[in-house]
């Protein structure tokens, strides 16, 4: 009876030890398996965690002490929470997929003429925030200066109103039009929407290039069509999940038409006919309550 008691004290660690291991297990699978395991270990992961470390609390207050199945279903409790922390920007991991073995890539020109900076773009946590997000692995945000000047004033923007082009020649999946723009600087939460209003276009390669934060009313495509590389699609603006004007891109292997954000494989995104490096890095700093962008400035030339 004692060893039956006994072995039942490691029932909480062994289900949440159990659960956690096919999580992460999952995620360093590889396709939707590792995007399934980015989202349990997410939502349920903290849930069976919290549940674990009410467990472990009333346990310990009834019979006034820790027995090691409780210490160590305490620490995988605590573990099962770093995830949970991912969803509010706290110690991220990069989405764990590698752009040298992760097919196809696709390579478009910039979607802006003119000088562009690189809000953020790039394979590192540091100059690419994205890159903790499975559907945005390679997402870039394009800014034009003047930019991150913490005014409320969409015209402070340079990149507020100017034309958005297609990056490469495809056919129009669908488009959103009419979601309003944000005031720069207080970010929304925009669940069902966070690509404001923006334009899916399906590549050769049955993949998807989205592109978001467009200006209410300027889109100038529509589903079916076909538009040619450089051709103007609509103009930058500030729908959507966005803090300040600037034109998103990013490359995905699912339909994202109907489907949750995020829940979707990021597939790596080049640029070409440009001054600047293939896959340019963004980045930022705040100097004296200010930010200063600090990403690579590209611009494109066209074809040699």
């Amino acid at each position: 009876m004692n060893r039956l008691r006994s072995a039942f004290r490691w029932v909480p660690a062994a289900v949440l030890g159990v659960a956690l291991s096919f999580f992460w297990i999952l995620l360093f699978s590889g396709g939707m398996r590792a995007v399934t395991g980015w989202l349990l270990l997410m939502s349920v992961g903290p849930v069976l965690g919290t549940l674990t470390l009410l467990l472990v609390v009333v346990h310990g207050i009834r019979r006034r002490r820790f027995s090691r199945p409780m210490q160590v279903a305490l620490g995988l409790a605590l573990f099962s929470l770093w995830p949970g922390l991912w969803n509010f920007g706290i110690l991220p991991i990069k989405f764990p997929a590698s752009r040298e073995t992760t097919a196809p890539s696709a390579s478009v020109r910039l979607p802006v003429d003119g000088p562009v900076r690189v809000g953020w773009g790039g394979d590192r946590l540091k100059v690419n925030y994205h890159v903790a997000v499975p559907d945005q692995r390679w997402a870039y945000d394009l800014l034009i200066e003047p930019a991150g000047s913490g005014s409320p004033r969409l015209e402070d923007y340079g990149c507020y109103g100017r034309p958005v082009l297609a990056p490469v020649a495809a056919r129009v999946h669908h488009t959103t039009d009419g979601k309003p723009d944000q005031i720069p600087g207080k970010l929304p939460s925009e669940i069902r929407n966070p690509e404001g209003n923006s334009v899916v276009l399906e590549l050769d390669t049955k993949t998807y290039l989205v592109i978001a934060h467009l200006k209410p009313g300027s889109v100038l495509v529509h589903a079916g069509d076909r538009v040619r590389e450089g051709q103007p699609i609509g103009r930058c603006g500030n729908s959507g999940n966005t803090s300040e004007p600037h034109v998103h891109i990013h490359h995905q292997r699912q339909d994202p038409q109907g489907r949750l954000a995020e829940l979707a494989e990021g597939l790596p995104l080049y640029f070409r006919d440009h001054e600047g490096p293939p896959m340019p890095e963004g980045g930022l700093e705040v100097r004296d309550g200010k930010i200063v962008w600090l990403g690579d400035v590209v611009k494109h030339r066209g074809p040699l």
